[in-house]
């Protein structure tokens, strides 16, 4: 099975994957979770490209971008995700293709359809249908909130301006719609939001 949360920064979709992994591995199952952005591999690698497509001081174009972000999308699909599921394990991932095109697509400018070609060109179809997956939301007011209190502003799309910030917000609304994603209000508890996570995929 693999499952996918999305959402804009601060939403607490790594919150939510892990304590999704750890019901399903309380209930005897393997788990494989993972987030897209590399950020946290140990894949020398991935980390490696992780770090050039998060430094905020770093120039680089978004269609640059979209090519770094494919690149770790791939190896870490290659690597973990589909061992796991010709496994029959459960695969977690946070964030999908679906990020860069609201972020370099909606946002940055990139053709929305030549990022959607790249990534049917370079990704397995399996990959775009998922068993579960959802957009966590949050009011602009909320995840403001939330960066300061984590410190994490500095980030390179964390200290994009507001008008950035709004694209993303309506494009994450837009994408759900059109890819027919259900949302979840993720401004509760993280207890409260797992809850509800659970009820919505039903486990």
């Amino acid at each position: 099975m693999h499952i996918v949360i999305e959402g804009q920064d601060a939403t607490g979709k790594d919150t939510q994957a892990k304590l999704l992994a750890d019901y399903f591995r309380k209930q005897g199952k393997t788990v494989v979770h993972y987030a897209e952005s590399g950020t946290a591999s140990e894949d020398p690698f991935i980390a490696e490209i992780a770090k050039l497509t998060y430094g905020s001081n770093q120039d680089i174009d978004h269609r640059t971008r979209v090519l770094l972000y494919l690149v770790n999308r791939y190896e870490q699909w290659r690597k973990l995700a589909e061992p796991a599921l010709k496994n029959g394990d459960i695969v977690i991932t946070t964030r999908s293709w679906f990020s860069t095109l609201i972020y370099e697509g909606y946002a940055g400018g990139v053709s929305k359809s030549l990022i959607k070609k790249i990534h049917k060109t370079i990704m397995p179809e399996f990959y775009f249908n998922p068993d579960k997956q959802v957009i966590l939301t949050l009011s602009d007011e909320a995840r403001a909130k939330r960066l300061k209190e984590q410190g994490r502003n500095t980030e390179v799309w964390k200290s994009q301006p507001d008008s950035f910030q709004n694209k993303v917000n309506k494009a994450y609304l837009t994408v759900a719609e059109d890819f027919d994603v259900p949302t979840l209000d993720a401004s509760g508890t993280i207890e409260e939001v797992f809850e509800d996570l659970k009820k919505l995929f039903e486990i």
